[in-house]
């Protein structure tokens, strides 16, 4: 039995908000370079691993990232890469370096690699949301039962 072009079977059928199925996913990035494992992550969060993928909708899954002290930075990075803010007065601009912030809250440079890949948008915001960071290796998500997956 041979089926045409046109056939229906061979149509996708587009998923529904209601129809996706989020899962709980935990990250362990020690020992890890920063934007390897942000670009991999933001894939998750937007739901490009899953057969169902659909640019406008919320179809990733929830990320638990863990031990981000323990990050790493090619090269020089580590002592030059510096971080811009703005206080919004005038002469207001604030620099922040990476050693600085590995040793006061580390989760600021994976929430930023992450959110500088995900869409600059209403959705992209949303999905931000779906992201935890800690740290250190503890937790207070463990209710979830997050899967652990290793990343490259």
């Amino acid at each position: 039995m041979t089926t045409a072009v046109g056939s229906k079977d061979l149509i996708t059928k587009p998923i529904s908000a209601k129809n996706i199925k989020k899962e709980w996913v935990l990250v362990d990035v020690a020992d890890k370079y920063v934007g390897r494992v942000a670009s991999q992550i933001a894939n998750i969060l937007r739901g490009k691993n899953k057969p169902y993928f659909t640019p406008f909708l919320d179809c990733g899954d929830n990320v638990v990232v863990i031990n981000c002290s323990k990050l790493l930075f090619s090269g020089k990075k580590m002592e030059e890469k510096s971080y811009l803010r703005h206080t919004g007065y005038p002469g207001g601009q604030r620099w922040t370096y990476v050693k600085d912030l590995i040793k006061n809250d580390a989760r600021k440079i994976m929430l930023h690699a992450v959110k500088g890949m995900l869409p600059k948008n209403k959705l992209g915001r949303k999905m931000l949301k779906n992201i935890r960071v800690y740290n250190d290796s503890e937790h207070d998500l463990s209710a979830q039962k997050p899967k652990k997956i290793e990343l490259i």
